[in-house]
């Protein structure tokens, strides 16, 4: 049911982890899976914590928040930081061009 109002193929790479009911709005609370990346799986990676929330998506102009983490991985070798490329993944799966737009005008690659 929850996916009638993210959009498309979110659910595919997030886990909803709590959500709050509020008088004038509803906040979900979505964490990126600990899903190492294909492109990175011959990398010794451990996960290096989150990139600051997303905090703001309107749906159908009612105030409904995702607070979204996205992960950082780091190869403990090099200290080389990594993190899902969104333009790869709108391209091969269900994500929306604007989520993806959405995602990376707030948190651009680092």
């Amino acid at each position: 049911m929850l996916s009638l109002f993210l959009p498309a193929g979110l659910l595919d790479y997030f886990d909803l982890v709590n959500h709050v009911s509020q008088e004038t709005c509803f906040i979900l609370f979505l964490e990126e899976k600990p899903s190492i990346l294909q492109e990175y799986s011959h990398l010794h990676l451990h996960s290096k914590g989150f990139f600051p929330e997303v905090e703001d998506f309107p749906i159908r102009g009612k105030a409904v928040y995702l607070r979204v983490r996205r992960r950082r991985w780091e190869d403990p070798e090099t200290g080389q930081t990594y993190s899902r490329d969104w333009d790869l993944v709108t391209s091969g799966t269900r994500i929306t061009a604007e989520f993806v737009s959405f995602l990376k005008v707030l948190h651009p690659q680092t």
